[in-house]
């Protein structure tokens, strides 16, 4: 009597746990549908009522993209017209001029072009000011627009007019194919210790990587590897998985993915036996180094195959897909989560909490947490303002000018006459400092002055004002080594691009020279 009672319970329980499913299958249906009918209600009555043209277009453009923003940053819609920018997910590649812009009130300027590329080819230089695009008057607009603007079809022409040294300049370029190298750099530093800074994880990214280790390896026998994936902001997991499998041996778990559509949940493991085993790894890491480059370094990490230093990773476990959509769009969705081999997921935000209306927080645990920990060493100092007022990038532009033909960037080095007179052109100027506790201090002033404390306590509020306030010309000789490395690193853009900017900045980089004592114990 028991069992059947038993029986009948279990049957009883399946049927109700099945039944409930299909309400709430058939509630959600009924939610999606209701919710569908609304809006194309308030769509008609737009339509038939507004005062003004619409855009359509444009609108639900806009309002696809606010829902979608609710849910997570990473899950975006890309219309027929936004082919570009699937492509560069896709291939890592855009049709274009190769080069970015910036906006400065109300004017875009050319902020780097790429070397070797249509834009520094046709004698477009850092500094510019667009004036025209084709017919487009460049005053007033945002960098999106000209960012859309110059980018197209490879083949295609386009023409600029840019302001340069108060003259404007008319060039003609044509769009191609646009591929950043995901190796930013590939060089030996001392004793034998090989060093790839590694940008993206775009398609064929690992090939390049192991060309430029190969080539290490084999022609300036390297013996030891530091990987900086600092900024690298990820990209392909295939990609990863490619560079994991030169390091780890075939047939290895290195990530899995989980995610609520089953064919979206698999796991990834190294498919070729690894080429260098053995070799000695650094790898160097920041709060910007993000999913694809999360998983290479914890991966390294749990396997003990890589030592790694800097800051704790940024935290974005979320994979994305990209379907297609109604009329030659695209949706890449977030679909799935992934999980180291220690079982670590490294997502450090629940997106989940905002459709509870909880407010977002960041996991503290979220990301990787490296093995030498380097305290983060950007700061609000007189370089901090320096480069937000621009004041770097606008002597670098007037130093091109001024100075055709720099040394290398090996041997590049700022000279007290050069410190000089960059003050001079802070003069020129008339460029004024303020530290940020001197902004904070006054604002305690000004508080305390509404609220009419004592005058004695005023007075010795008032006398402190001077003492925090900081000539700028002090200010950049107590920062001369910082002066000279941003401000440095802009010229040398100017010169030799990114590739002669990395080499630069070697020569003041903290975390690099602590990778070099690490791998040379």
């Amino acid at each position: 009597m028991t069992k059947k009672l038993i029986c009948t319970c279990l049957i009883l329980i399946a049927a109700l746990s099945t039944a409930t499913a299909k309400n709430n299958s058939k509630n959600k249906s009924t939610r999606i549908d209701q919710n569908l009918t609304i809006f194309n209600d308030v769509m008609r009555q737009l339509d038939m009522t507004y005062v003004d043209t619409i855009n359509y277009d444009l609108l639900i453009k806009k309002g696809i993209d606010a829902m979608l923003s609710y849910i997570d940053p990473y899950t975006i819609y890309m219309s027929k017209e936004e082919d570009d920018e699937y492509r560069r997910l896709t291939t890592g590649k855009y049709g274009g001029i190769g080069s970015s812009v910036q906006q400065r009130d109300s004017f875009i300027y050319i902020s780097e072009p790429y070397e070797n590329m249509p834009a520094a080819l046709a004698g477009l230089q850092a500094g510019d000011k667009l004036i025209k695009i084709d017919d487009m008057e460049c005053y007033g607009i945002k960098v999106s627009e000209a960012s859309n603007k110059l980018r197209g079809v490879p083949g295609t022409t386009l023409q600029v007019v840019v302001e340069r040294n108060n003259e404007q300049i008319t060039l003609d370029i044509t769009r191609q194919d646009i591929h950043i190298p995901a190796v930013s750099l590939a060089t030996v530093l001392q004793d034998s210790i090989g060093y790839i800074a590694f940008s993206d994880f775009s398609v064929n990214s690992s090939q390049e990587f192991l060309v430029a280790l190969d080539d290490m390896i084999q022609n300036k026998h390297i013996n030891r590897l530091i990987i900086d994936l600092r900024g690298n902001g990820g990209g392909l997991i295939d990609e990863a998985n490619r560079i994991l499998s030169y390091f780890i041996p075939k047939g290895t778990e290195v990530v899995s993915v989980k995610g609520k559509v089953e064919k979206f949940s698999h796991s990834y493991y190294t498919s070729t036996k690894p080429i260098y085993p053995d070799l000695p790894l650094i790898v160097l890491v920041d709060n910007n180094s993000a999913s694809a480059a999360e998983i290479l370094a914890g991966a390294l990490q749990d396997f003990n195959r890589a030592t790694l230093i800097g800051q704790r990773t940024y935290g974005k476990g979320l994979v994305q897909n990209i379907r297609p959509i109604a009329y030659g769009g695209h949706l890449k969705v977030t679909s799935a989560k992934y999980y180291l081999p220690s079982g670590r997921c490294i997502q450090a935000i629940d997106y989940s909490e905002r459709q509870k209306g909880n407010k977002l927080t960041k996991d503290s645990t979220g990301g990787i947490l490296p093995d030498i920990v380097l305290s983060d060493s950007s700061k609000l100092d007189i370089c901090y303002n320096l480069y937000r007022d621009f004041m770097f990038f606008d002597y670098a532009t007037q130093y091109k000018h001024q100075h055709p033909q720099i040394a290398s960037a090996e041997e590049f080095q700022l000279t007290d006459e050069d410190i000089e007179a960059f003050c001079q052109f802070l003069d020129e100027k008339e460029y004024t400092y303020e530290t940020e506790t001197s902004k904070y201090y006054k604002e305690l002033v000004d508080m305390a002055k509404e609220e009419d404390l004592d005058s004695t306590i005023m007075a010795e509020l008032n006398a402190l004002i001077p003492k925090l306030s900081v000539d700028y010309r002090t200010a950049i000789q107590r920062n001369r080594s910082e002066i000279e490395k941003y401000l440095g690193s802009e010229i040398i853009k100017r010169y030799y691009y990114q590739r002669g900017n990395l080499l630069y900045l070697l020569r003041y980089d903290s975390e690099v020279k602590r990778a070099l004592q690490e791998i040379t114990k």
